[in-house]
C-alpha cells in the first residue's frame, strides 16, 4: 500500500503566472442559484450571446465525463435555451440512440457555418440530445476530415512544437476533431458577425467551453489563429495524475517534486500532455472540478484554477418525505432475496439484524480505496464478534474486470432457494384449502390433518439440498487469473471467507449491475438505494459521483479528504457526520491510522438501530439540494462571464443579480443536529419537502439517541 499524505498543503499567496490567490483561491462567491437565470436564453440572445460546449463524451458514452455532461443539460438548456450548442464526435454506435437528427432553421448562423464546413467535404450531423433539456447537437464525423490529418499536424507543430505519433489513433482522432470544431467556430462567428450587422443587432459575444484534453485542442487551434472567441477549459482530472496514481506513486507527497515532462515521457504521453498543458494555458479560463484536482494542477500543468465548478446531478424531489425511505425498504428486500440465495445453507444470520455495506467504481484497487476496505473490514470483524455478534455487515465490492462466467455455486444456490420457496407455496395452498374445508364442517382444524405426510417430505427434500459442505462463495463470478487479482488476494490475506463465526460476509461482484442480472435483477441505482452505507474511501478521486449519488438517494457513504466530493462536503458542511457523510483523513495522518479510522466509522454505523439509522437518512437526503446542478451550475456560468469580459472588456452581465437576495442557509430542522456552515455561500435552501417535525422528537432527544453531544 502507498504512503499517506503526510503534510498540509500551504497556503499560496501568488504563482508564477500572476494569479494571487488565497486557499479559497477558486471559490467565486455566489449569493444565488442558477434557477435564477432560468429564461430559455432570452436575455443571452438579447445580448447576441452564444455558448458552445465541447466534449468528446457529448452523445457518447464511453467515460464518467459524460454523466456530467448530460446530467447538466437540462439546466444549461434552461439558462441558454437555443443560444447553447454542445458538439463532439459523431459515434454512430452511440448516436443512433442518444441523437435525434434534424438541421437548423433557416437564416440561423448555425446553418450557414455547418452548410459552409459541408462544403468542404466534412460531414457533420445536426440535432438534439435525446436527454433532459434537448441541447442542441453538432457531432463531426471524424472520419470525413482524416484525409487533412497531415496538415493539422503540420499546423500543431510549426505553431505549437508538438509532435503527434503516427500510431497513437486516439491522438488523431483529438486532433481531427480539434481542428473541424475549431474551423466550425471561426466560420460560425464570421456568419454571425454578418448577421448581426444585417439585423442590427449587438456584436456577437461567443463562449467556448472545452472538457479534458481531447476537447482541448480545438481550444489551441483558436487561440493560435487569432480567433475572438472567449475560451473556459476544464480539467476533471489531470492526465499525468491519473497515470502516476495508477503506478502506485507516492502522488501526493511528491507532487510539487514530480518532473512532469520526465514522468510523461516515461509513461509515453508527452504529447498528451503537452496538449492538455497547451489548452490550461492558452484558456482565458481554466477550471477543476474540485480544490484537491486545482492543487494537483498547480503542480502537474502548473496553473492554478481562476473558478472551481463542482459536479452536480439532477436531484429527483419526492412529494413526501416517506418516499426514498418507502424505496429504501422495497430495495433492500431484493438485496436479501440475492443475499438468500448466495449464502444458502449457512443463513446463521438475521437478515433483520444485516446490514449492507458497498464500494464500487473502476477496477483501480489502490485509487478506489478497496485496499483499505478490505482490510478495515477485517478489523470490524473482529470488533463485531467482541461486541456485536447477532450483527452481520455484507459487504459487497462491484469492481468490473474479465471473468470466466458466474461462479456455479451461486447460481446453483438461487436455484435451490426457488426451489425451497415454491414448494413452501405449494404446501402453504394445500394447508389453506384442508383449513377452509374443515372449518367448513364446523370442526376445529388439527394440525396434523393438515400437514400431510408428503408435505413434509417435500419440505424435507429441499432442506436437505439446501446443505452444503464448503463455505458460501467470496466472488459471484469465476475471476480470469483469480489468483492473482488484487481484491481476491486481499480477501484471502485477511481470512475473510464468510465462515459461520464471521460477522463481517464478502460478496465481490466482478461487473456492473443491470436489470437482467440474473443473481440480483436490478439495476445499480436500485441496488444502492437498498443499501445501508457506501464506503468511498479512494486515494486519487477528482471528484467522486459515487458517493454523490448516494447522498441524493438518502444513504450515508463514507468518503475521503482527498476526493473533491469529500473536500467540497468538509467546506460547506460544519458537522458532515450528523448527516451521514463520514470523511476519512486519508491526507494528515498515516495509513495505518486512516485504516482505523475507517474500521472505526463503520462500527459506529453498525451501532445504530433502525430508528437511528432512518433519522440519518432522512438528514442525509436533505444534502441533495446542495449537490443539485441548479445550484452548481452557477460556477460554470460565472467561468463563462469571466471568460467573455477577458475578450470584450465592455462586456456587463446584464442578468446578473449579486446579492439580491440574502445568503443561502441550510435551514435547522428540529429533528437536525447543528446545521452547515451559514458563512458559506452555496448551501442550499431547505428541502422542498421535508417538515420540520417529521421525526416527531425535539433535537435534544434525537441527539442523545444518536449518540452525539
Amino acid at each position: 500500500m502507498r504512503r499517506q499524505m503526510s503534510y498540509r498543503f500551504e497556503d499560496q499567496d501568488a504563482s508564477p503566472y500572476g494569479l494571487r490567490m488565497n486557499r479559497r483561491f477558486s471559490r467565486v462567491e455566489s449569493g444565488v442559484d442558477l434557477k435564477d437565470y432560468f429564461d430559455r436564453g432570452d436575455i443571452a440572445s438579447r445580448e447576441n450571446r452564444w455558448n458552445f460546449e465541447v466534449a468528446w463524451e457529448v452523445a457518447n458514452k464511453v467515460g464518467g465525463i459524460y454523466t456530467v455532461i448530460r446530467s447538466k443539460a437540462y439546466v444549461s438548456t434552461e439558462e441558454m435555451g437555443e443560444q447553447l450548442c454542445m458538439m463532439g464526435p459523431y459515434k454512430e454506435v452511440c448516436a443512433r440512440t442518444e441523437m435525434e437528427e434534424m438541421e437548423f432553421p433557416r437564416g440561423n448562423p448555425l446553418l450557414d457555418a455547418v452548410n459552409s464546413m459541408r462544403s468542404r467535404g466534412y460531414k457533420i450531423h445536426t440535432g438534439r440530445w435525446l436527454v433532459d433539456g434537448n441541447p442542441q447537437l453538432i457531432l463531426f464525423d471524424i472520419g470525413s476530415a482524416a484525409w487533412k490529418l497531415d496538415q493539422f499536424k503540420s499546423e500543431m507543430w510549426e505553431k505549437c512544437h508538438i509532435g503527434i505519433p503516427h500510431l497513437d489513433i486516439e491522438t488523431n482522432d483529438a486532433i481531427i476533431l480539434g481542428f473541424m470544431i475549431a474551423e466550425f467556430l471561426e466560420e460560425f462567428r464570421n456568419f454571425a458577425v454578418t448577421y448581426s450587422q444585417n439585423h442590427d443587432l449587438n456584436p456577437p459575444r461567443i463562449v467556448a467551453h472545452f472538457h479534458e484534453w481531447q476537447a482541448g485542442v480545438g481550444l489551441i487551434v483558436l487561440r493560435t489563429r487569432l480567433v475572438e472567441i472567449a475560451t473556459v477549459f476544464t480539467t476533471h482530472a489531470t492526465l499525468l495524475g491519473r497515470y502516476l496514481c495508477a503506478g502506485n506513486t507516492d502522488f501526493y507527497n511528491n507532487l510539487d517534486k514530480f518532473a512532469v515532462d520526465e514522468e510523461a515521457g516515461k509513461r509515453q504521453i508527452y504529447h498528451r500532455y503537452c496538449l492538455e498543458r497547451g489548452a490550461t494555458h492558452l484558456a482565458h479560463v481554466f477550471t477543476t472540478v474540485s480544490e484537491i484536482t486545482g492543487f494537483e494542477a498547480e503542480h502537474l500543468l502548473k496553473r492554478k484554477p481562476d473558478i472551481i465548478t463542482p459536479n452536480g446531478l439532477n436531484v429527483k424531489k419526492f412529494s413526501a418525505i416517506h418516499e426514498f425511505q418507502n424505496m429504501h425498504a422495497v430495495a433492500k428486500e431484493k438485496i436479501n432475496e440475492f443475499v438468500r440465495g448466495h449464502f444458502y445453507g449457512h443463513m446463521d444470520f438475521d437478515l433483520d439484524k444485516t446490514m449492507y455495506f458497498f464500494i464500487a467504481g473502476r477496477y483501480e484497487f489502490g485509487n478506489k480505496g478497496a485496499d483499505i476496505f478490505i482490510e478495515a473490514l477485517a478489523r470490524l470483524n473482529a470488533m463485531l464478534k467482541h461486541e456485536r455478534p447477532d450483527t452481520t455487515v455484507v459487504a459487497f465490492l462491484i469492481f468490473p474486470t474479465k471473468t470466466n462466467n458466474f461462479n456455479v455455486d451461486s447460481l446453483r444456490g438461487h436455484a435451490v432457494i426457488k426451489q425451497l420457496r415454491d414448494t413452501i407455496n405449494n404446501v402453504q395452498q394445500a394447508v389453506g384449502k384442508r383449513m377452509f374445508d374443515t372449518c367448513l364442517k364446523g370442526h376445529l382444524p388439527n394440525s396434523a390433518d393438515l400437514l400431510e405426510k408428503d408435505d413434509l417430505v417435500k419440505i424435507k427434500r429441499c432442506m436437505y439440498a439446501m446443505q452444503r459442505d464448503s463455505m458460501p462463495p467470496v466472488t459471484t463470478h469465476n475471476v480470469a487469473d483469480d489468483w492473482n487479482d488484487p481484491v481476491l488476494a486481499s480477501i484471502r490475506r485477511c481470512h475473510l471467507f464468510n465462515s459461520v463465526h464471521d460477522r463481517v460476509k464478502m460478496v465481490f461482484h466482478p461487473e456492473f449491475l443491470t436489470s437482467t442480472n440474473p443473481l440480483f435483477g436490478i439495476d445499480y441505482e436500485e441496488f444502492v438505494r437498498g443499501c445501508h452505507l457506501g464506503v468511498f474511501p479512494s486515494y486519487y478521486e477528482p471528484w467522486g459521483y459515487t458517493p454523490a449519488e448516494c447522498t441524493v438517494m438518502g444513504i450515508p457513504s463514507v468518503t475521503t479528504n482527498l476526493s473533491g466530493f469529500g473536500c467540497f462536503m468538509q467546506e460547506h458542511i460544519s458537522d458532515p457526520k450528523s448527516y451521514g457523510i463520514y470523511i476519512v483523513d486519508r491526507r494528515y495522518i498515516g495509513l495505518e491510522d486512516s485504516i482505523q479510522q475507517l474500521s472505526t466509522f463503520m462500527m459506529e454505523f453498525s451501532r445504530l438501530n433502525r430508528r437511528q439509522r432512518i433519522i440519518q437518512r432522512n438528514r442525509t437526503e436533505r444534502l441533495s439540494d446542495l449537490l443539485d446542478w441548479r445550484t452548481l451550475g452557477i460556477y460554470y456560468r460565472q467561468a463563462r462571464v469571466k471568460a467573455l469580459q477577458a475578450v470584450y472588456p465592455d462586456y456587463v452581465d446584464e442578468s446578473a443579480i449579486y446579492g439580491s437576495r440574502s445568503n443561502l442557509v441550510f435551514s435547522r430542522p428540529h429533528s437536525e443536529p447543528p446545521s452547515p456552515t451559514s458563512s458559506r455561500h452555496t448551501t442550499p435552501a431547505p428541502s422542498v419537502h421535508g417538515s420540520d417535525d417529521e421525526d416527531s422528537v425535539d433535537e435534544e432527544t434525537e441527539l442523545k439517541e444518536l449518540g452525539i453531544k
